[in-house]
């Protein structure tokens, strides 16, 4: 097939996107184009995967990279089999391209994976007037259910399935284990892999790290929101803890072997309630006891398996006695890392979806082909 994969939001080595959802369908030997914000980002595409660079839509004014995804999608939408879309903002570039689409009868099947949910997200959105926010979680919610009726739709989690009137399958964000043993957990090392902002936990992390001092090194891996970077930066040069930035993933996930502990510091918001958090289930493939905060998803997994501790929202101090715990009991850390790495074996590896994201890719195809005479689902 010739797939169009679009994001205007996202990192272009997100790691679903690109690390997850690319890598299926380039193994399985479709061709794909990926429109994402390589120059923004500061990256360049992959090698096997033609890129096109777009403007990253941040902040209030998204209208350049909506216009420059319309025109993309009018252009090169016609000549693919599936667009793959990655951002809720790109609905809103979908009505005109649709029905220029049908009337050349040539659209492809357009699909639109659902990563968190939008409508709480905008609770956390700082660029966001608050007077605003309760009208546009009620349009948001209608769009939802409008865009439904249009395309095809992939859910995240199982939680999202609620928000929509029809069923659509899920495919969840899992991380891919790695192969062989994994390093044990080390005394002196804990570490944080994902984005920083306030409701993620950044300032309690750098409060956390304060509080164990120089003998346990905390490394934070990942972008920052704005507002918390000023914080990071001066917490990594006075030797609080150390700030590595955005690094790829593959980069990012090498830095997780041996860690003591894997941090995940998220406040109680709406957004994260029904979404289980990436790193908590990295750190269990990686053989890295965790310590979470009690997002309900994070701790039913490290309480069901036991590979970890929960902590309070909010309290630094609480999450520094839990590595504490875990520096002073080997015996501890290192059952924690197995619990958690035999749990991610068995029910959190992508490699065990990774089939059907891409059958049902190859299946929409084919039912979109068939209403399109002369066109071939699976091009060579």
């Amino acid at each position: 097939m010739r797939i169009l994969v679009v994001t205007v939001v996202h990192h272009p080595e997100d790691a679903r996107i690109l690390h997850r959802e690319i890598a299926a369908l380039t193994e399985r030997g479709h061709r794909i184009v990926y429109a994402a914000p390589f120059s923004a980002c500061g990256v360049v595409p992959r090698p096997g995967v033609e890129g096109v660079d777009l403007p990253r839509a941040a902040g209030r004014d998204r209208r350049a990279a909506l216009r420059a995804a319309r025109a993309l999608l009018a252009e090169r939408g016609p000549e693919t089999d599936v667009v793959l879309l990655h951002d809720p903002e790109l609905l809103l570039a979908l009505p005109g391209t649709l029905r220029q689409w049908r009337r050349g009868g040539r659209g492809p099947v357009t699909v639109w994976d659902v990563h968190e949910d939008t409508a709480a997200a905008l609770t956390m959105k700082r660029w966001l007037p608050a007077a605003l926010r309760p009208a546009l979680r009620v349009a948001v919610r209608a769009a939802e259910r409008l865009a439904e009726r249009h395309v095809r739709l992939l859910l995240a989690e199982d939680a999202y399935r609620e928000r929509f009137d029809r069923p659509h399958p899920v495919v969840p964000n899992l991380p891919t284990v790695p192969p062989g043993s994994p390093e044990p957990p080390g005394p002196d090392r804990v570490v944080y892999l994902g984005h920083l902002s306030r409701a993620r936990g950044a300032l309690d992390l750098i409060e956390t790290a304060r509080l164990l001092g120089p003998g346990i090194r905390v490394e934070a891996i990942g972008a920052a929101d704005p507002d918390v970077r000023g914080a990071l930066i001066e917490a990594d040069r006075h030797g609080v803890l150390r700030w590595h930035g955005y690094l790829p993933n593959d980069r990012a996930l090498a830095r997780l072997s041996g860690a003591l502990a894997g941090l995940s510091l998220l406040h109680d918001e709406p957004n994260y309630r029904h979404s289980r958090p990436t790193k908590v289930a990295e750190y269990m493939a990686h053989g890295v006891p965790v310590v979470t905060t009690p997002n309900p998803l994070a701790a039913d997994l490290v309480t069901r398996h036991d590979c970890g501790l929960v902590v309070p929202y909010g309290n630094p101090a609480a999450a520094a006695e839990a590595v504490r715990r875990l520096h002073t009991d080997p015996r501890l850390r290192l059952t924690a890392a197995e619990h958690g790495r035999a749990a991610a074996l068995a029910e959190l590896d992508w490699a065990d979806r990774a089939a059907e994201f891409t059958d049902l890719l190859e299946m929409w195809a084919k039912e979109a082909a068939g209403e399109r005479p002369g066109r071939a689902a699976s091009a060579a």
